[in-house]
């Protein structure tokens, strides 16, 4: 199990496969997702066989976008499946990664801590200064699917989301929920909403 070497299939998969509207869950979103979960990994001294389980959940759990937008996590954990056993995964931990990947489902659901902590990391950005930045090229994408029709659309999409997220981790509670509360403010201000 080489967590490089599957993040170079995982890269390349992205590069050769990934609709060009898709400008937030693109390989740099997952890139994004494995950094925070190994700071997680770090921070919490997550031992190295639950670390590399976590570490691939974080490569797959958005790769079902290659084949089907709107029920990724399915076709992720399909594609999981069928890759991980030839890398020397066993059954029990694919059920481990599947149950991390179906968690990030919204609306999150993790039971487990790796599951929180991918849950956690799939949305960090939002508690984080990178919030407009990375919220830029997700209503981009949200705009080309369709999903939103315009600015407000997406802004009443954005606090209705924030309002009913909420981070399961002590970390996330703790360092990311704070902020996140303040964008809140932010947008409901700019538009002048109650």
């Amino acid at each position: 199990m080489s967590i490089q070497k599957l993040k170079e299939f995982i890269s390349q998969k992205f590069s050769l496969e990934l609709p060009r509207q898709i400008s937030y869950h693109g390989f740099h979103h997952t890139l994004h997702v494995l950094k925070v979960c190994n700071d997680y990994i770090r921070r919490l001294k997550i031992n190295s066989k639950d670390a590399n389980l976590l570490r691939t959940a974080a490569l797959f759990h958005d790769v079902g976008v290659l084949w089907d937008y709107s029920n990724h996590e399915a076709e992720g954990v399909k594609f999981m499946r069928e890759i991980l056993p030839n890398w020397g995964y066993t059954a029990k931990d694919l059920d481990v990664i599947a149950n991390m990947i179906f968690a990030t489902r919204l609306p999150q659901s993790p039971k487990t801590t790796l599951e929180q902590i991918l849950c956690d990391a799939d949305v960090d950005y939002l508690g984080t200064d990178l919030f407009y930045e990375i919220g830029e090229t997700l209503y981009q994408e949200f705009m080309t699917m369709g999903v939103v029709k315009d600015e407000e659309d997406w802004d009443r999409l954005q606090v209705k989301f924030l309002e009913n997220h909420k981070y399961h981790t002590a970390f996330a509670q703790k360092n990311r929920e704070p902020r996140k509360r303040k964008y809140i403010h932010a947008i409901k201000d700019k538009w002048d909403w109650k």
